[in-house]
C-alpha cells in the first residue's frame, strides 16, 4: 500500500516539474529581446506602399482601419512615413487621420530593429515614439512589424502591437498566410489580431 502511495506522488512530483518546465519555456520564448527580426533588413525594398490586413491594438487610441503607410529614403539613407488611417475620436467622431514617422538605427548590426518618433499632423493626434520592428518581410507581398511599449519583468510584453501589412489591399496569398500566422506565434500574439478593413475611405 505504502510502496503505491509513494509511486503516485513521484509521478505526481514528475509531473509537476514537467508542467513547470512546459510552462517556463512558453515564458522564455515570448520574452521580447529574443524575437527575431528580418535578417539584413533593407529599407530600398521596403519603400513604397502597405497596407494594413490584421493588427493588435496597443492600449489606447489607435487607427481603427483603413490604414496605409508610404515608407520613403530620405537623402541621408533614413527611412519616414506618412500613413493615414480612420479614428474614433470622443467615442462617437470618426475622421481619416494622418501621420508621419522618422526611423532611427539605434544598432546598425541589426537594421530590422529600428526606432520611430511619430507625429499626429492635426492637434488632437498624438505624437510620441515606439519601437518599430520588421519581425518579417519578403518586400514584394507581405510584412509584419512589431512595437513593444511597456514590458513585464519577465521580459515578455505587457502593452504592445502588431501590424501586418500587404501590398495588396485586398489580401495576401494562402502560402503567405501560413508563414504570417507563424510570425504571429512566434511573437506571442497568435489569436490576438483582428482584421482591418480596406475601404478606400481615407
Amino acid at each position: 500500500m505504502c510502496v503505491h502511495h509513494r509511486m503516485g506522488s513521484s509521478k505526481v512530483a514528475l509531473l509537476l516539474v514537467l508542467l513547470s518546465c512546459v510552462e517556463l519555456s512558453l515564458s522564455a520564448s515570448c520574452v521580447v529581446d529574443s524575437f527575431t527580426v528580418k535578417d539584413d533588413f533593407d529599407p530600398k525594398r521596403y519603400a513604397g506602399k502597405w497596407y494594413a490586413l490584421q493588427k493588435k491594438d496597443p492600449e489606447g487610441l489607435f487607427l481603427q482601419d483603413n490604414i496605409s503607410a508610404e515608407y520613403t529614403i530620405d537623402d541621408d539613407g533614413s527611412m519616414s512615413a506618412s500613413s493615414k488611417g480612420r479614428v474614433t475620436l470622443f467615442g462617437f467622431w470618426v475622421v481619416c487621420a494622418d501621420m508621419a514617422a522618422q526611423y532611427s538605427v539605434p544598432d546598425p548590426t541589426t537594421p530590422g530593429k529600428m526606432f520611430m518618433n511619430y507625429q499626429g499632423l492635426a492637434s488632437y493626434l498624438s505624437s510620441g515614439g515606439d519601437n518599430y520592428w520588421v519581425i518579417d518581410t519578403d518586400y514584394d507581398n507581405y510584412a509584419i512589424t512589431y512595437a513593444c511599449r511597456t514590458m513585464k519583468e519577465d521580459g515578455s510584453c505587457d502593452d504592445g502591437y502588431a501590424i501586418i501589412f500587404s501590398r495588396n489591399p485586398r489580401g495576401l496569398p494562402p502560402a503567405i498566410q501560413r508563414v504570417v500566422r507563424q510570425k504571429q506565434d512566434d511573437i506571442c500574439m497568435a489569436g490576438e489580431f483582428q482584421p482591418v478593413l480596406q475601404s478606400g475611405a481615407c
